[in-house]
């Protein structure tokens, strides 16, 4: 029992990826699969960061 909740939830998202239209940028699917960003700046890394983590990349013997 309480299933029914959820089965209905279920078709409800099937039905809609089913039949509704998406505008898809394949462009952008294209980069995210090959690991390209659009811009370089989003992805640096803070250097409060990498001094926050800097003690666990040394190696360990």
């Amino acid at each position: 029992m309480g299933r029914g909740r959820a089965k209905a939830k279920q078709t409800k998202v099937a039905r809609d990826l089913k039949y509704r239209t998406h505008e898809t940028d394949f462009g952008a699917l294209a980069n995210e699969l090959h690991g390209q960003s659009d811009s370089d700046d989003t992805d640096q890394i803070e250097p409060e960061e990498l001094e926050k983590w800097s003690d666990y990349s040394e190696s360990r013997d």
